[in-house]
């Protein structure tokens, strides 16, 4: 009876989530209930679990929209229907066109509205759906005519009256809209809640017919697809032997090159891990995995393998991570094993620059019927829910801000409408707001994937399942995590650079000699790590610092303490105080000092959970896995999580382990496990920070350069300007002749690229370095201006920013010669002048130069002075002391002239901000201060400049900070 029912995944639009429909069915004692969202499946899977589960036939489909007009509902009649369905749906979203009045669809129902075609105008499969409110309009219609060609329609979109409000309220915020300006059309009848059966039985009494159909109809619909089993690409070459054998010979091959052929360990580990492979069919995945290396090594781009997968020696061999599982101790079993609930994947990460082409390889390798991106939803949370509501009831901002920084413990606001506001936004908490797409995952399957989901294609072009991770688990599909980050780009373009500056070959795959290198152990105790993935931030350089890191081993474990659980926990304090006393450690139980000693009976890596709830409380691996996954968020069985817990302390109170004890355990594996990483993470980014740091330590200024032409890292792009200059780097201003569209470098000579001229328009840069690679240098002011047609505003840009210094002549000289010609012209020419014209000469008067003129034009026009920014504060160092000054000062009041590079501001455990900033000193050494709630709402940060600092220094493990008291800001000279 119930042919039309919508979940909160029709966006913006449902109000009722997955299971709670289903739950509604159970309690209206239900036997059949179809799922159909407006345009979409995302939710389908799920759905026909939870009837299952509850003995309801569930019944897939689709309600066709075009805007707010409903043009049909789809019913699938079995798999194949289905399949229909989601491809029906996909070429339409992906092309981005509007659907059909009539859908060209087999093995599937189509359910027209009434009035929209006559009973004789429809095929085999067409229908008409009749709502209660509608029955009125069939006297006259002679539906017994064509018995066979009418149903009941009783769409189902919300629970009660307050979820018809909060419909309203969705539907506002998807039409950007208030809510007194939405029209009948833009939102739901009043009448589309869930009936019973009976309601239903006595509005259609007098057309039992129709009844009887409806039930038939559903009756003939069914969904056959088994979940939980394996759906993906089965097989890379012809038959599971024969990836079994190409796996084996590569992985041999690879065993050779990386161990050596007499590693007897190796070999043992290779052959067992091999077996376990090839007994859970995953020789094909692997060998997928290998194929995507070997296109990008074809293609030379760098790549890092990480995640779980890195801990397999297998993988090593293959080269698709760097990691060395024996040297890490690194067990298999993390990452696949007979136990596992669930599949693992590989992360691999590319430059952002690559990222695509090797995508855009992976669909034409496999097929586009058969690869997709893994769909995601964002969700209405906080803060968020609340300024869209504020915009659909039409609040002005300041009393929406006010709503919004309201606390959660304060009294019920007296205004009507913002009551309304908290009542309503509570309730759509969590609610799915849109589709988007996974930060890398990508589905390969074997069979068609529009057998388990619709695709729509984002900007990018990509195939993008409508399901999510959770999803994608559930039918059957692992994701393989195709990710990009912009330090591989820095290594890729600093290679590039050397090559090109130095005409050196860099082999940044030895990462073993990088371990070994003296300087580059050197660069890391010092902290010396601006630009370097992952070890650049403050935070990070400070535990650097006090871990007195200068190995690969101290870096893996710096990478994992480093994450907000282990930090906010206690453990990483703990760390780096056992750290530095390793011989009075108090484990917390005999047991654990076994499986902690390495990590000094912290939990650093998500490997701890595991091997503690299995060899301290008894779990078994599958278990402790589920464990594991729970607590870093990528479970969703809470039921499932409550079992393992009660477990947990069962076995642990069996085994006789003190009650205080297990819940210590139970709290530090509880506290960190959603921010920790694998140990496996944690080591594949210190091989990539190992490599960062050789190119910093050996090639400082082609690294740098590399940094700043990829936009990232922790700080501004002036700060990494500044490295350039601490490293012996000449930066010079833009230059017509020598710039480039990015950073150029050229000895030790840097030219910043136009990218960073601010307001110079891409169409400008693109044509004046085209010019001058056809017709060659530009010979003055004149010749540029007759070969480029720019505006009078972009030339005084680059005459300002320095661009035409070559010419020799003063920047007010040329301003004045670039518009006297400017406005000699009746207008700007549209091509360039065929003869050269002879140029007036004028006597012009010296014009004035003011000191800091070119510093005060690069900060207009670049941001920052390519300079010395000190030399721009207006303070005159009376009683300024300097960083390196302050292991001398630790105890007492100093004072400093600090240039601001960042600010962390942080919650207290009372609620109140302070924060920890970063500045540098006039001899470019970077200090830390500690700002507490008291300075910091007294003496709070302005956006950058420079302040006088007073406060103590303190020091801790090496690390010396000033615990500021005092900060004032100081301005700029004129």
């Amino acid at each position: 009876m119930y042919l039309n029912c919508k979940t909160y995944f029709s966006y913006r639009y449902g109000t009722i989530g997955t299971q709670e429909l289903v739950d509604m069915a159970v309690a209206r004692k239900v036997r059949s209930l179809a799922l159909t969202n407006i345009n979409s499946t995302a939710d389908a899977w799920d759905f026909v679990d939870f009837c299952r589960k509850s003995g309801i036939r569930p019944v897939l489909g689709a309600e066709i929209r075009n805007g707010n007009r409903l043009l049909y509902v789809l019913l699938a009649k079995n798999d194949e229907g289905l399949m229909q369905v989601n491809r029906f749906l996909s070429e339409h979203l992906m092309e981005k066109r509007d659907f059909p009045k009539r859908p060209d669809v087999q093995e599937v129902w189509t359910i027209y509205p009434f009035g929209s075609l006559g009973p004789e105008d429809l095929g085999n499969c067409e229908l008409i759906g009749v709502r209660r409110e509608e029955l009125s309009r069939l006297y006259g219609c002679h539906p017994e005519r064509h018995p066979d060609k009418w149903v009941v329609l009783q769409p189902v979109t919300y629970q009660d009256r307050t979820r018809y409000n909060l419909h309203r309220i969705l539907r506002a915020i998807d039409g950007n809209t208030l809510l007194s300006k939405l029209g009948s059309g833009d939102i739901a009848g009043e009448g589309e809640h869930f009936p019973t059966k009976l309601e239903l039985w006595n509005a259609f009494g007098e057309y039992p017919e129709m009844l009887q159909n409806t039930l038939r109809v559903m009756e003939s619909c069914s969904v056959d697809m088994e979940l939980h089993t394996d759906k993906n690409k089965k097989y890379f070459t012809s038959s599971k032997e024969d990836d079994r054998i190409l796996l084996e010979k590569l992985a041999m091959e690879g065993l050779a090159l990386r161990y050596g052929r007499d590693n007897t360990p190796a070999l043992e580990r290779v052959k067992k891990e091999l077996r376990i492979i090839n007994e859970l069919d995953f020789n094909a995945y692997f060998l997928i995995v290998l194929d995507v290396v070997r296109y990008a090594q074809h293609r030379e781009f760098f790549y890092v393998g990480r995640g779980s997968g890195a801990n397999s020696i297998v993988a090593y061999c293959l080269k698709i991570t760097d990691v060395d599982p024996i040297k890490l101790d690194l067990y298999f079993e993390r990452f696949l094993n007979p136990h596992r609930t669930s599949p693992p994947d590989f992360d691999m990460d590319f430059s952002w620059q690559d990222r695509d082409e090797v995508i855009d390889y992976i669909f034409k390798r496999y097929g586009r019927n058969h690869v997709a991106l893994l769909g995601m939803f964002s969700t209405f949370q906080g803060r968020a829910i609340i300024r869209e509501l504020g915009k659909v009831f039409g609040l002005p901002k300041p009393e929406i801000d006010q709503l919004v920084s309201r606390r959660k413990d304060a009294a019920p606001p007296e205004d009507r409408i913002q009551r309304a506001i908290l009542k309503y936004g509570a309730l759509m908490q969590d609610f799915p707001n849109y589709q988007s797409i996974h930060p890398g995952g990508m589905l390969i399957s074997e069979r068609p994937i529009f057998r388990y989901t619709a695709m729509e294609r984002p900007p990018k072009g990509f195939n993008t399942a409508q399901v999510d991770m959770f999803l994608a688990e559930k039918i059957g599909l692992f994701k393989l995590d195709i990710l990009s980050q912009r330090g591989l780009a820095h290594i890729k373009d600093a290679i590039g650079l050397i090559r090109d500056n130095r005409g050196e070959e860099v082999d940044i795959r030895q990462v073993e000699k990088f371990f070994r290198d003296p300087k580059v152990a050197d660069q890391i105790r010092r902290a010396d790590t601006i630009g370097c993935f992952y070890i650049e931030s403050p935070a990070m350089r400070q535990l650097l610092t006090k871990l007195k890191c200068d190995d690969y081993l101290t870096l893996v474990a710096a990478s994992s303490i480093i994450r907000p659980g282990v930090a906010q926990s206690g453990m990483m304090k703990q760390y780096i105080e056992r750290f530095h006393n390793p011989g009075n450690i108090p484990y917390l139980h005999p047991k654990m000092e076994g499986l902690l000693k390495e990590t000094y009976g912290v939990m650093v890596y998500q490997e701890d959970v595991i091997k503690v709830a299995h060899h301290f409380a008894g779990l078994d691996m599958g278990e402790a896995d589920i464990l594991r996954r729970a607590m870093s968020g990528k479970y969703r069985s809470h039921n499932r999580f409550k079992l393992i817990e009660e477990k947990f302390f069962a076995n642990c109170r069996a085994l006789g382990h003190p009650e205080h004890i297990s819940k210590e355990v139970w709290r530090q594996m509880e506290s960190f496990g959603g921010y920790s990483f694998s140990k496996a993470h944690s080591a594949s980014f210190a091989v990539e920070s190992y490599q960062s740091l050789y190119l910093k330590t050996y090639y400082p200024l082609e690294f740098m350069v590399a940094v700043i032409n990829n936009f990232g890292g922790f700080y501004g792009t002036q700060f990494y300007f500044h490295e350039l200059k601490k490293a012996g780097g000449k930066v010079l201003p833009p230059c017509l002749n020598t710039g480039q569209y990015l950073t150029s470098i050229a000895g030790d000579q840097v030219t910043v690229g136009f990218v960073h001229v601010q307001n110079l328009e891409r169409k400008t840069i693109d044509h004046l370095l085209a010019e001058r690679e056809r017709n060659g240098e530009y010979l003055g002011l004149v010749d540029f201006m007759n070969r480029i047609q720019v505006d009078a505003e972009q030339l005084n840009v680059l005459i300002r920013v320095g661009a035409l210094r070559f010419t020799g002549m003063d920047k007010k000289e040329l301003l004045w010669h670039a518009n006297f010609k400017h406005k000699r012209m009746e207008k700007v020419p549209t091509s360039a002048v065929m003869f050269e014209e002879e140029a007036l000469d004028f006597s012009l008067p010296r014009f004035p130069k003011k000191p800091l003129e070119d510093a005060y034009d690069e900060i207009e026009l670049i941001g920052f002075t390519l300079g010395d920014p000190f030399e721009l504060a207006d303070d005159d160092r009376t009683g300024v002391v300097y960083v390196h000054e302050l292991p001398k000062l630790v105890g007492r009041q100093v004072c400093l002239l600090g240039h601001l590079v960042t600010t962390k501001p942080v919650r207290t455990v009372r609620g109140d901000y302070m924060a920890f900033g970063t500045f540098l000193d006039e001899k470019g050494d970077w200090l830390d201060t500690v700002h507490f709630p008291l300075v910091l709402k007294k003496y709070p940060f302005h956006t950058g400049g420079f302040y006088r600092i007073y406060g103590k220094v303190t020091e801790e493990f090496g690390v010396y900070a000033v615990e500021v008291r005092d900060m004032r800001g100081v301005g700029l000279r004129k």
